[in-house]
C-alpha cells in the first residue's frame, strides 16, 4: 500500500473502515442498527471539549459546559476573552462534577496562537480533542449601518466569523488525530451563528453578516471534511436571555412589559441559556452522528417564516 493511500485510509472515519455494525435479526426482520449509546446515559462519557465564550454567567457557553460535565465529559477548557468569571465557573463545576478536569483559558478566540495553543493542550494532556464548541461573539454595532465605519464592521467579523473560522481549522486538524484512547478520526465542531445571520431585522448588519457567515464556514468546511467523521454544524439561537440581552429583558420586566419579549415566534416568549445548551449537548455526542453542515435554529420558531401582526393576517 502506498504512503499515500495508508493516509488516506488512516483518515476516514470508524463507519467507513468498519461500516455499521450488523445488530442481527428478530423473527426474520433486522433490528436497530445503531451508532450512538444509550441516551439515558452520559452522552459525552470521556469526550475532552473547548468552550469559548464561557465567561458569563448566563450565557450559553457557561450552560452549555454545565451540560458537558453533567454528561461525562473527561475534561474541558473554558476560555474567554473577559476571565472575571471563569475561576467561579471551575470552582462551581469541579465541586459538583469532580471526575471531570477544568482547565481555564483567557484569551481571544481571534487570536490564531492563543487558538493553536489551548488544541495542542488538549492533545498533549489526552490524545484526544472530541468538542470545539466556537461560542464566543459580541453584539455588533446597534446603529444603522450607514453609521458604522469600516472599522467597526470588521472588529465584528474579527470575532465572530475569524474566531470561528480559527476554531474549526485547528479543532479539525487535531480530530483527525488518533490514539490508543480514540482509533478513528471523529469530532464535533459546533459554531454559534443567530437568527441574525438566517434572515434580516434580528440584528445590525456588521452583527447579521458575522453569522451568515459563520453558517457558511460550517456548511463549506463540511463538504472539505468529507469522509473524516468530523462535524461541523451552527447554532443559530434567537432571543435568549444571556449577558449579551441582558439589558432588554431587565427593560421589559422594570416596564411591566417582559410578556412582549419574544412574542414575534410562535412559543411568545424567550428563551434561556440552558435550552441552547442541551442542542449542543445533543450536537456534541455521538447521538447526532449523522446531522453535518446544518444551520441549526434554536429560536422558537421565529425563523420558519415571516413576522405578522397577531390576528392581522389578512
Amino acid at each position: 500500500m502506498s504512503s499515500v493511500a495508508k493516509r488516506r485510509l488512516q483518515a476516514l472515519s470508524q463507519q467507513l473502515v468498519e461500516g455499521i455494525p450488523d445488530a442481527g435479526t428478530f423473527e426474520g426482520i433486522p433490528k436497530i442498527r445503531q451508532v450512538a449509546p444509550d441516551s439515558l446515559g452520559p452522552r459525552v462519557k470521556d469526550k475532552v471539549a473547548i468552550v469559548t465564550g464561557a465567561n458569563s454567567p448566563t450565557g450559553i457557553g457557561r450552560a452549555t459546559v454545565h451540560q458537558y460535565a453533567h454528561n461525562g465529559a473527561k475534561a474541558i477548557y473554558i476560555c474567554d476573552y473577559n476571565d472575571s468569571h471563569l475561576a467561579t465557573h471551575k470552582r462551581e463545576i469541579e465541586s459538583l462534577y469532580p471526575g471531570v478536569d477544568i482547565h481555564i483559558r483567557q484569551f481571544d478566540a481571534a487570536n490564531e496562537d492563543a487558538v493553536k495553543a489551548v488544541v495542542d493542550d488538549a492533545l498533549q494532556k489526552y490524545d484526544r480533542l472530541d468538542i470545539f464548541f466556537a461560542n464566543a461573539g459580541i453584539v455588533g454595532q446597534p446603529k444603522v449601518f450607514t453609521d458604522i465605519t469600516g472599522a467597526d464592521f470588521m472588529k465584528t467579523l474579527n470575532t465572530n466569523t475569524v474566531g470561528v473560522f480559527l476554531a474549526a481549522k485547528y479543532a479539525s486538524i487535531a480530530m483527525k488525530q488518533t490514539s490508543i484512547s480514540k482509533p478513528y478520526p471523529a469530532g464535533s465542531i459546533i459554531c454559534t451563528a443567530s437568527v441574525a445571520g438566517l434572515r434580516s431585522n434580528a440584528g445590525s448588519t456588521d452583527y447579521s453578516a458575522s453569522k451568515a457567515a459563520v453558517v457558511s464556514i460550517a456548511q463549506t468546511c463540511a463538504y472539505q471534511l468529507a469522509g473524516t467523521g468530523i462535524r461541523i454544524n451552527a447554532i443559530c439561537p434567537g432571543l435568549i436571555e444571556t449577558g449579551m440581552t441582558q439589558t432588554l429583558f431587565d427593560a421589559a420586566r422594570a416596564r411591566g412589559t417582559d410578556r412582549k419579549v419574544g412574542q414575534l415566534n410562535p412559543l411568545q416568549r424567550g428563551a434561556v441559556a440552558d435550552e441552547v445548551a442541551r442542542v449542543a449537548l445533543f450536537l456534541g455526542s455521538d447521538e447526532s452522528s449523522y446531522v453535518n453542515g446544518q444551520a441549526w435554529a434554536v429560536c422558537g420558531g421565529l425563523s420558519a417564516g415571516h413576522p405578522v401582526v397577531p390576528g392581522k393576517l389578512a
